[in-house]
């Protein structure tokens, strides 16, 4: 496990976590969204300033889960349940879980729990696997049977919070948003959400609550810690905005097209135009939608995220040309955005004459140098490699994707084949035995 190189080492745990919080008997996923992932490091921005953590360094992703929770994965990375984000009701909220979050970081408790997962038996880190592995083929009540057996005691070495723990990260956290002119109030306001389900049992708590330690006593606390940080807050409209398009962006691809076209009637604001135009787009109305989103274009003529939108409803209508330009024109505008790269490589493979695909290989390559932990994009690369005879790279691609997936047993064959089919040596080769050191260990354990 020693020579996993990091990126793909932490999309791998990331791929074993999705599955440990919480054990639902149905597959989670992350969403991938380049506008909603940008929104919420706006919001993670300065607070991590504040708590002494290199934002940079910071991500905060969305899992497609209606329960309410929020957790850290490794010490980098801040998962939220789409769930959660759309039950918080202002940005101010939001930052206050991940305030919290960012305060069990800088605490110290991310560290203990990694090491206490390292040095326990590995049975129940890779009976987790192994339920990543089934619920990825969907079969995901069989995967949530697999892993039950290894469920409490890995829940217990990960995810849950001492009350200690949670004490010293309110506090924190509610000193990182005053620092930030964040009002503190609304951590309260967030832990008032789940006020009550201390009592009920553990199958009928949000797993928030089940990972989150809430009491009397720690809610009096941090009403206490609110009421002496608070009175330092401003307000910030930027950061109310940027959440409200992720809020308004998730809901509308989440919830029904009906409901969302009730709910934004009326709205004449950017995040309106761009409610209406996913509604439209997913009734399906095309028509309707590229009508919406050309007034939202009008309004945002610089906005990426309004190009890549507006590419991906195209792409999806079968207007690949008119993609293509779209897409062009959202990397133009955000040429280091990964995920707006690897849209604009998905328009070019949809195009599949050979030029598009020359420039489609080019294109995802830079995308998985920046972000290599998008499933997605590992297969458009796959293709693109596989148009261009490059074989071996086609089952490297392939094997990483499923790697990053917790399909260990696939992954281990593509690997085998990709290794037989690189120079040895080359990089492709050895990002090739990264996947296989991990699947043979994941193989022998079992």
């Amino acid at each position: 496990m020693a020579a996993i190189r990091r990126p793909l080492r932490q999309a791998l745990l990331l791929a074993l976590i999705l599955l440990l919080a919480p054990l639902a008997a149905r597959a989670q996923s992350l969403i991938r969204d380049a506008e909603i992932e940008y929104a919420l490091r706006q919001l993670a921005r300065p607070l991590a300033t504040a708590a002494g953590i290199s934002p940079s360094s910071l991500r905060v992703m969305v899992i497609n889960d209606s329960a309410m929770n929020a957790f850290v994965l490794d010490g980098q990375t801040i998962m939220i349940h789409s769930g959660l984000l759309l039950r918080l009701e202002s940005a101010a909220e939001a930052q206050a879980v991940i305030a919290h979050e960012i305060a069990h970081i800088a605490n110290g408790h991310i560290t203990r729990r990694l090491a206490n997962l390292r040095g326990a038996n590995s049975a129940a880190a890779m009976g987790l696997l192994m339920s990543l592995a089934v619920a990825a083929t969907g079969n995901a009540e069989a995967g949530a049977g697999i892993a039950m057996g290894s469920a409490s005691s890995a829940q217990r070495l990960f995810f849950a919070h001492t009350r200690a723990e949670e004490s010293s990260a309110d506090q924190a956290g509610v000193r990182y948003m005053a620092r930030a002119g964040v009002d503190p109030q609304a951590m309260v306001d967030v832990l008032d959400l789940f006020r009550g389900q201390e009592a009920l049992s553990s199958t009928r708590q949000d797993p928030y609550v089940r990972t989150h330690p809430l009491t009397a006593d720690r809610l009096r606390a941090l009403r206490g810690f609110a009421a002496a940080y608070g009175g330092q807050a401003a307000g910030d409209e930027t950061a109310e905005y940027w959440y409200a398009r992720a809020r308004g962006k998730l809901g509308a691809f989440l919830q029904s097209p009906r409901f969302t076209l009730r709910k934004a009637a009326g709205d004449t604001g950017t995040v309106g135009m761009m409610r209406r135009a996913i509604a439209h787009h997913r009734t399906p109305a095309p028509d309707k939608a590229l009508a919406e989103m050309a007034r939202l274009e009008q309004a945002r003529p610089n906005d990426p995220f309004v190009q890549e939108l507006k590419g991906q409803i195209l792409l999806e209508s079968r207007r690949v040309g008119a993609a293509v330009d779209a897409y062009a024109r959202a990397v133009a505008l955000a040429p280091d955005e990964p995920l707006i790269l690897a849209g604009h490589g998905r328009a070019l493979l949809a195009l599949d004459s050979a030029q598009a695909n020359r420039q489609a290989l080019a294109v995802l390559e830079k995308a998985r140098a920046r972000d290599p932990r998008d499933p997605r994009m590992l297969r458009d690369l796959a293709l693109a490699h596989a148009r261009a005879g490059h074989d071996g790279m086609a089952a490297l691609a392939t094997a990483e994707r499923y790697a990053v997936g917790g399909r260990m047993d696939t992954a281990l064959v593509h690997a085998k084949r990709a290794s037989g089919l690189l120079p040895r040596g080359s990089p492709g080769w050895l990002r090739a035995q990264d996947v296989l050191s991990l699947a043979e260990s994941a193989k022998r354990r079992k």
